[in-house]
């Protein structure tokens, strides 16, 4: 790889002395061995070498000594001449002056993350050749990863950290959904780095539940952004003015300067922001959705909550040549976005077929792969009998919760979609989804019973 000019200063010399310090200095070697790479180095006997002290590394945990490599060349290298040369290699980087000791090792890690930003200008230049546009997000990732290159793991922590944090009341900090029954089983809400799943048929309700879970936190002064891939953004601004006018959506043309001044008022009111987002469906990836968000925070727009409607609409970054394994790497991606960008995540599935007919959705009637339902903290289902659509009521049930309560059936609550009015506290009945299976069973069982004494009792009465 040849070197950049700007990158002079850390070239051979450097890389000479580097290779020493790795040898002699157990303490630097411990803390440079993961991040240093063999193809960092420009000569082809230091990347020799490199290879060597990894692998010794890796299966004694710790460096060779000078002795050891020559040892390791004579008995592992075949070839005389590039015997020769490598162990030559190595007495130069034995004799390699230690003047500069406290400036290479300062300097180890920039010289990391400029070799590994070097591999990355040249992918960059390939992209650009060949007018390859669909890799640019993917060449971000890869900057960002280069600079990410030897950065402390923060995902490790003491269990005895933040005690009086950890015992706090309110240690999540939830945003709340909206929906009155459903935020007390969830604690609050769901809090930041967590994901909740609205799954329903389709038609049901699933962008119903989506905006309205926008609009409260909205309300509540949480930045919020919408992403949606299906329908007019017209309409999804429309349902958030029924919300807060409470102007049913067939009349607000017509009270259009009623409308105006309150959604005005909000406007001025509140300093966050509600921002909608359209993309156009099964070509997006979440390495794309992901890189926008964090061009928006870039921009000055912190975002506190992110919703998806629906993530069935975006595809796998990877070809996994499996569309069950692709289905879940997808919801697992939208899951690693919300806890390293630390979001509030919502988004939707589709039930399968069996969902359409059914009185409760339950959790293997998601649609696609059942690998989606593995993820999230958080499975809400909705269903609606024909006549619960002309009642403007729904059966919406908690299928899975790592927050609360999961497992409980709201039957026959109130669900206006047309003025997003959602209220779990209307619900006639309030059962343990395996109560209700039971239940069910139990009646099935009794029917079969009815049916087969009076099949007896016509038999009896034929005879």
């Amino acid at each position: 790889m040849a070197t950049n000019k700007n990158f002079e200063y850390l070239g051979n010399t450097f890389q000479l002395q580097l290779l020493n310090q790795i040898i002699l200095d157990k303490d630097f070697s411990h803390s440079i061995i993961d991040v240093i790479e063999n193809n960092y180095f420009e000569n082809k006997y230091f990347k020799i070498i490199t290879q060597m002290i990894r692998e010794y590394y890796t299966k004694y945990d710790h460096t060779p000594s000078f002795e050891t490599l020559e040892q390791i060349t004579k008995s592992e290298l075949q070839q005389e001449i590039a015997s020769k040369i490598v162990l030559d290699t190595i007495k130069k980087i034995k004799d390699a002056p230690i003047d500069g000791v406290a400036f290479v090792q300062e300097k180890a890690l920039k010289f990391c993350k400029q070799q590994e930003l070097q591999k990355v200008m040249t992918k960059a230049q390939k992209i650009i050749d060949g007018g390859e546009f669909e890799n640019y997000d993917a060449l971000e990732e890869m900057v960002r990863g280069a600079l990410q290159v030897g950065a402390k793991d923060t995902s490790s922590m003491d269990v005895f950290s933040n005690i009086d944090q950890v015992l706090d009341e309110d240690y999540r900090h939830p945003i709340p959904m909206g929906i009155p029954g459903i935020d007390r089983l969830l604690k609050g809400g769901l809090a930041k780095g967590e994901i909740g799943v609205i799954l329903a048929p389709t038609g049901v309700g699933k962008s119903t539940i989506l905006t309205k879970i926008a609009n409260h936190a909205f309300n509540l002064g949480n930045n919020v952004l919408q992403i949606f891939f299906e329908d007019n953004p017209k309409v999804i601004q429309r349902k958030h003015y029924t919300l807060w006018t409470k102007v049913h959506p067939d009349e607000l043309s017509e009270k259009r300067d009623e409308v105006i001044k309150k959604v005005k008022d909000i406007e001025e009111s509140m300093p966050n922001k509600l921002i909608m987002n359209k993309l156009p469906s099964d070509t997006v990836t979440m390495s794309q959705i992901k890189n926008q968000i964090r061009k928006m925070v870039a921009d000055g727009n912190k975002i506190d909550m992110v919703l998806l409607d629906y993530i069935d609409c975006v595809v796998p970054d990877k070809n996994l040549g499996d569309e069950w394994k692709s289905e879940g790497s997808v919801m697992r991606g939208f899951e690693a976005m919300c806890h390293e960008l630390n979001l509030v995540g919502w988004t939707a599935t589709q039930g399968n077929r069996s969902s359409i007919s059914s009185e409760v959705v339950t959790t293997d009637q998601m649609g696609g792969s059942i690998k989606k339902a593995q993820v999230g903290h958080v499975i809400i289902t909705v269903a609606k009998t024909l006549q619960q659509k002309e009642m403007k009521l729904a059966t919406i049930a908690i299928t899975k919760s790592r927050v609360g309560d999961d497992g409980v059936v709201f039957e026959n609550c109130k669900f206006d979609n047309a003025m997003l009015d959602i209220d779990t506290d209307s619900s006639m009945t309030f059962l343990g989804l395996e109560e209700q299976k039971e239940e069910k069973q139990r009646m099935r069982v009794k029917e079969l019973l009815e049916k087969r004494q009076q099949r007896q009792k016509d038999e009896t009465k034929t005879n």
